[in-house]
């Protein structure tokens, strides 16, 4: 049951990882934890305008993607499928990645939160300072 047009990728962005499964020559659905990507992500278009960016620069190809997505928040999650999308649609070729990488999508968001410290309220806050 080896489907050659399956490719298989990983995505990443804070503490969200994307397991991404795309078959081309698909119809265009999307699938998101075995939901459909509107009841996942709700009636946020901005969501899904990031999620389907790397499939607007892949304009004549289409594809069905299955993902599985933990950890993180909704923003997180959204940009951690969209950078498994691009690394999936990047292995089909050399023209496909240019346009990847030059959209800025095949780059992993290496922002993290900082760690809290102690003696502190927050990452960066300090306790109120007195003089007298």
């Amino acid at each position: 049951m080896e489907n050659k047009n399956l490719i298989l990728a990983t995505g990443r962005r804070k503490t969200s990882v994307a397991q991404v499964r795309l078959m081309q020559g698909g119809t265009g659905k999307m699938t998101v934890n075995s939901k459909e990507l509107k009841d996942y992500f709700g009636n946020t278009p901005r969501l899904a305008a990031v999620i389907n960016s790397p499939f607007d620069l892949a304009k004549d190809q289409k594809f069905d993607c299955i993902v599985k997505v933990e950890g993180g928040g909704v923003s997180s999650q959204a940009g951690a499928i969209r950078h498994g999308i691009s690394r999936a649609i990047a292995s089909l070729g050399p023209s496909f990645r240019s346009s990847m990488k030059k959209a800025g999508f095949l780059t992993r968001d290496s922002r993290m939160v900082e760690r809290k410290k102690y003696g502190q309220p927050k990452a960066r806050k300090r306790f109120q300072f007195s003089k007298r």
